[in-house]
């Protein structure tokens, strides 16, 4: 169990946030990570830091073509429930975990799959990118599909099933450029809804950049950044 008092600790707090961004942390331990984030800047700056560092990886993979059984398998997939998990008596170095490597796996896949896809309607001029928002977790469930065209609007399309929102709680998208400060609020969004929005609403458009939707207040982060865990998270890549 982490203890909270570990996390002044730079070397901690930097693994802390590490497995908190692949999703290789245990239930309670994750639970705690994200109780702190609203209080702790330095922690939340080690959490940016791993997302611009991992989530870049997701460009790496060639676009292919799936096969036509490749789709099916990939729905079981993804509806299954994840396995139980039992935190280890000792645990081991977290980039020595094989949920590590599964999490950089997942990311490899997620972008076969998008670059796979090809949007079929003709479109004017502007840069095109296409971003898939997973579960951070070890499932990578997808949840949304950001479309957007530079110049032009931004389409943030349900592809999965999102968990319940608690009463009193809203679902917060967000981006940020590499290289920012931090997240830009783009506003609450609803669970299965498709929503559209201006381009020039963002902060910048462009390859890698993040997206992310995570669970805050009724009215939205009262902070201006975000408070709660993040449900889904992607960054773009060029079509």
């Amino acid at each position: 169990m982490i203890d909270l008092r570990d996390l002044r600790d730079p070397a901690e707090r930097d693994a802390a946030a590490g497995e908190y961004v692949l999703g290789t942390l245990d239930p309670a331990d994750h639970a705690a990570v994200a109780a702190a984030l609203p209080q702790d800047a330095a922690l939340r700056a080690a959490v940016y830091a791993w997302q611009d560092r991992l989530l870049p990886l997701s460009a790496q993979a060639p676009a292919v073509q799936p096969l036509p059984a490749l789709w099916t398998r990939l729905s079981l997939a993804l509806d299954a429930n994840a396995p139980s998990r039992q935190a280890p008596a000792g645990r081991a170095p977290w980039w020595q975990g094989l949920r590590f490597w599964q999490g950089l796996s997942g990311l490899a896949l997620a972008a076969s799959l998008v670059l796979a896809l090809r949007l079929v309607a003709p479109v004017p001029d502007g840069q095109r990118y296409v971003a898939l928002l997973e579960s951070p977790d070890d499932r990578r469930a997808a949840g949304w599909v950001v479309e957007l065209q530079a110049g032009h609007t931004l389409r943030l399309v349900p592809v999965g099933d999102t968990p319940p929102v608690p009463p009193g709680r809203a679902l917060q998208f967000w981006t940020k450029a590499q290289g920012a400060a931090g997240p830009t609020s783009l506003g609450l969004v609803r669970a299965g809804q498709t929503v559209e929005m201006p381009v020039a609403r963002l902060p910048a458009v462009g390859a890698q950049q993040l997206f992310e939707i995570t669970l805050e207040p009724e009215a939205g982060s009262p902070i201006g950044r975000p408070t709660g865990p993040i449900l889904f998270v992607g960054r773009t890549v060029a079509l």
